[in-house]
């Protein structure tokens, strides 16, 4: 039997982490592991975890200060890891998943495998809004031959990117790729990961696994945003795009990235002190070049259907 290890990065949504736990109990596959990454709460959530008591074996990981969602993913998909998951299973404390989603993510991984080979990396649900729409912010970005598997009769779409809502990362990808940028504390952490994981073989979104996404608004993200309120956010975000585009792919993509952000300001009227602010961040991004990082042990083990090129 497949071993899952259910890793949830929470950050002071106690009554939201009570329902994504409740709907992680009711998966038809069981988690062997529940995970969770208490990034130094305030709201009561580090005394509720140490009370509570599930069927799964319940693993809590709690900071002493808040590393974001990016920091407790890498802490977290570390600690599922090393307890010897085959698989872990991100998701926000605001993900709730439909009893099946774990078992179709399993299934729908090892039906690509079949068909593309041992290299797929992930696979991820259909994420949407509490309304039963699509959430505008999770959707995945597709391969140019994204109906490839879909042709062969399964409810796979081909993926390159996608966001770490309701998705599964089998061990020997943690093994061979490492971890996500913990450094990059919020924003563009899951784009990168995923892109760097797909640079030989796309991954998967699973078209019959759901999760919904208990999120404020069902609105996208663009620079076109940028306010006063979320400029924090942004500026993470711009700061880490601006990093892998020039030091992973190449100074005319980072410049390319500069002016597609002042096309964006532009647009959304940004203040200029806002807009000065946002580009100290791009800036920022020509000295900030994250290492990637491995479990202890590093490159411990691959599984033996996988052999690396």
């Amino acid at each position: 039997m497949v071993k899952v290890a259910a890793v949830v990065v929470t950050y002071n949504r106690l009554e939201k982490l009570k329902t994504v736990i409740d709907r992680l109990e009711q998966q038809t596959l069981a988690p062997a592991w529940i995970v969770v990454v208490d990034n130094a709460s305030t709201d009561g959530t580090g005394d509720w975890l140490g009370e509570l008591e599930t069927e799964a074996a319940l693993h809590v990981v709690s900071m002493t200060e808040n590393l974001g969602g990016a920091g407790g993913f890498a802490r977290g998909m570390s600690e599922g890891y090393l307890l010897g998951a085959d698989h872990v299973w991100i998701m926000d404390d605001d993900c709730y998943a439909e009893p099946d989603a774990l078992e179709r993510l399993v299934g729908g991984l090892d039906a690509a495998v079949l068909e593309l080979g041992p290299d797929v990396p992930f696979s991820c649900s259909v994420v949407t809004f509490t309304d039963g729409s699509i959430c505008e912010m999770n959707n995945p970005v597709t391969s140019w031959d994204w109906g490839r598997l879909l042709v062969k009769d399964q409810p796979n779409v081909m993926v390159t990117a996608c966001s770490f809502v309701s998705v599964l990362v089998p061990r020997w990808v943690i093994a061979e790729h490492g971890l996500p940028y913990a450094e990059y504390f919020i924003w563009f952490d899951d784009r990168e990961y995923t892109l760097r994981l797909t640079e030989r073989c796309p991954g998967v979104q699973v078209l019959d696994s759901v999760v919904v996404h208990d999120m404020g608004d069902n609105k996208g993200v663009n620079f076109s945003m940028v306010n006063a309120d979320n400029a924090w956010k942004f500026a993470h975000g711009i700061r880490n795009e601006s990093s892998w585009l020039l030091h992973h792919r190449g100074i005319i993509r980072w410049v390319e990235f500069g002016f597609r952000l002042l096309v964006n300001f532009r647009r959304g009227r940004v203040s200029p002190r806002l807009q000065l602010r946002m580009y100290r961040q791009y800036l920022r991004g020509i000295g900030f070049n994250p290492a990637v990082q491995y479990p202890e042990p590093p490159r411990a083990e691959l599984t033996a259907t996988h052999v690396p090129l």
